[in-house]
């Protein structure tokens, strides 16, 4: 009976002090969450004398069923966009295809209001949804490939790849820059904007990372707050994948410990929304563009973002680096936006389940990361021993960005084989 009420009385004294231990260090975690730095564009003479109001941004976007989140906020975040940098300074280029919606409607309200402000822009209006599914229904026939074509062998035919469909739509939204460029016409940044929902001041704060000096520089994006959702794209330093989807993220210590100041964070790759380029690759020779991984490779059952693979082929990424601005958070929708606006993110009891998670993932996320790159090198390395006699060496930059994944155009969008 003494031996029972002593093991109860020594455990109920363990959990006191476990307990009294997780409490300590909740409120450790909770009080070093650092602010929210943001660029403060709330009175008029703060934004006119602002050192990036006469900054010149090409802005790119592609669309597909984007009709609301364009009407309620995207169109007017845009314009006031181009009011703070000056009409002038402005080039806006949206390349839409394949909706169901009235996105080419709103696209085209958006261009209304441009051309009355004098804003150059190209909105391209692509194919109907009923074009588009001709489109993936074409099919070379078995004995021909075509680039950008996957055999499916489970229904002995070809698939349309999904990535290197979106690069040519993003490349197209790139075009006018080359011509703007023979015209004499060169910008100080390249703006990428999803379909996500921010405000002049989220763009003027991540123009300003690390004082201007980035290859790269991304939002955080958020479809339901506060899991961040761009998984496909945001690499750490060391090339993986985060831990969970909650904050601090990441398996690299460089990049956990940036994400628990708050500040910029190392990153191979990132898109998460919004992200802003430095131009010059885009001016070189060959220009930069958006790529798929060869249909070759792709062949192994492998895939890669083109989000992710245009920080691999930029030059610039290595001198300059990718940065992830955690200050900079960005929403799919209004809910989300605004859940995500509060000063110190997250909140003090996500911010402890979100510490927790990270640290019970940290090891099952590095088994699960070593087995997976194990098998995207053994398929890489296959792939470039299979290089064709006479050919040059098969060689893929962007190996961080190669996922154990085969994604297809399928119907009015897309799946995995």
């Amino acid at each position: 009976m003494k031996h029972r009420r002593f093991r109860r009385d020594y455990f109920r004294r363990l959990l006191f002090v476990l307990f009294f231990l997780f409490c300590v260090d909740a409120i450790s975690l909770i009080r070093r969450r650092p602010d929210t730095y943001r660029e403060d564009l709330s009175l008029d003479r703060q934004a006119e004398s602002h050192p990036l109001r006469n900054t010149s941004v090409f802005i790119a976007s592609v669309h597909r069923n984007t009709e609301p989140i364009l009407r309620s906020t995207w169109n007017q975040a845009v314009l006031n966009l181009v009011d703070f940098f000056g009409p002038e300074n402005v080039y806006f280029s949206a390349v839409e295809s394949g909706s169901q919606d009235e996105t080419k409607e709103a696209l085209m309200e958006l261009k209304t209001a441009l051309d009355q402000r004098y804003t150059s822009n190209t909105v391209s209006l692509g194919m109907t949804v009923w074009e588009q599914l001709e489109e993936i229904d074409t099919r070379p026939p078995p004995d021909a490939r075509e680039p950008g074509w996957i055999w499916n062998a489970a229904e002995s035919q070809f698939e349309l790849r999904r990535i290197p469909y979106l690069a040519k739509i993003r490349n197209q939204a790139m075009e006018p820059l080359k011509q703007l460029q023979s015209e004499g016409r060169e910008f100080d940044k390249v703006l990428w904007l999803n379909d996500v929902v921010f405000d002049t001041e989220d763009i003027v704060t991540l123009f300003n990372t690390r004082d201007n000096d980035y290859a790269a520089a991304c939002a955080m994006d958020y479809k339901v707050a506060p899991l961040y959702y761009d998984t496909f794209a945001l690499r750490d330093d060391l090339g993986q994948k985060t831990i969970s989807l909650h904050w601090p993220w990441f398996q690299s210590p460089i990049a956990r410990a940036a994400a628990e100041r708050n500040a910029p964070i190392p990153v191979a790759s990132c898109w998460n929304g919004i992200v802003v380029f430095d131009p010059a690759p885009f001016y070189a020779n060959p220009p930069l563009q958006f790529r798929g991984i060869d249909d070759s490779l792709a062949d192994f059952h492998l895939e890669g973002s083109e989000c992710c693979l245009i920080h691999a082929d930029n030059y610039l990424t290595d001198k300059k680096g990718v940065w992830l601005n955690p200050n900079v958070r960005v929403g799919y929708d209004e809910k989300a936006y605004y859940q995500i606006r509060t000063n110190r993110f997250p909140n003090p009891f996500w911010t402890v389940v979100g510490a927790w998670v990270n640290r019970l993932n940290a090891c099952h996320a590095a088994i699960q990361s070593r087995l997976e790159t194990r098998v995207v090198q053994t398929r890489l390395k296959q792939w470039k021993l299979e290089t064709p006699n006479g050919g040059p060496q098969r060689d893929e930059p962007g190996e961080a960005c190669l996922i154990n994944e085969m994604q297809i155009m399928w119907s009015n969008g897309w799946m995995h084989l």
